[in-house]
């Protein structure tokens, strides 16, 4: 691609940062018309730096995630009713993972009246969001805390993953590659999420449709390991292809905006 103009430049240091970008906002902030930022956006998402998103564009970096406060704040709405959509699936009297994501915090907000629940995470906020419940007890993995996220990560986390067999496994993704891959950014945090992949009975993988549309490094699995799939909308052909191809029953969250339906695997 052509060499970045200084305004690209700061676009895109602004979308390290907060994850997303806005046309109306860029206009505002650098005194230039709609077109002109959609014209930068349009060379960015060229050049593979940016993703274009509705109304703006979202970063698309392969080796480095989105800040956590960041993350929390994309696709917040359609994460909600992910959640919510999930928390359907799990029975009260159960036991079940929930591993580190801001996805999967929203499916532990959803859970706060479910009853009879053992909950094991090595995920501090969806520890915290689930400890006052009087209902619901929880097991949370020693091991690395990391600062960006309260995610726990490393062998310790692992070796407690290991110690149980559960009734079902709430995981969440960075990124969701065409070919069904499961992809992340931290190989520690991919050891527990495949540790969870392998002693859960029921696995169901809560994403958004933004992550169709990103990258990562390192695999965790192949979509056809699930059981269950809630995102917002539609994937891809190939990803329901896939989905109907393995069994694995697509869920469509309702996010008010026309989308919510399921769709059946094929025998």
């Amino acid at each position: 691609m052509p060499q970045l103009s200084p305004r690209q430049h700061q676009i895109l240091a602004l979308a390290r940062t907060t994850g997303t970008v806005q046309v109306d906002d860029l206009a505002e902030r650098f005194d230039v018309t709609p077109q002109t930022i959609r014209r930068d956006l349009n060379e960015l998402c060229d050049g593979r730096l940016l993703a274009r998103t509705h109304g703006g564009a979202m970063l698309t970096s392969g080796v480095e995630n989105v800040a956590y406060e960041s993350r929390r704040q994309l696709a917040a709405i359609e994460k909600q009713a992910i959640g919510v959509r999930a928390a359907t699936l799990i029975p009260n009297n159960c036991s079940l993972f929930i591993n580190i994501g801001t996805t999967t915090e929203e499916v532990a907000r959803a859970l706060v009246h479910h009853e009879g629940l053992l909950v094991i995470t090595n995920n501090i906020h969806v520890a915290t969001i689930l400890m006052p419940c009087p209902k619901i007890d929880v097991i949370i993995a020693g091991g690395v805390v990391r600062r960006s996220d309260g995610g726990i990560v490393g062998e310790q986390a692992v070796d407690l993953i290991g110690q149980f067999k559960v009734d079902h496994a709430v995981i969440g993704v960075s990124a969701i590659d065409d070919d069904g891959a499961m992809l992340d950014f931290d190989y520690r945090e991919v050891r527990v999420a495949q540790a969870i992949l392998n002693n859960a009975r029921n696995i169901i993988l809560v994403s958004d449709a933004m992550k169709f549309t990103r990258s990562a490094p390192v695999r965790i699995g192949h979509l056809s390991q699930v059981d269950v799939f809630v995102t917002d909308r539609a994937p891809p052909d190939a990803i329901v292809e896939l989905c109907q191809h393995s069994g694995v029953e697509l869920e469509i969250a309702d996010t008010g905006q026309g989308y919510d339906s399921t769709i059946q695997a094929a025998e």
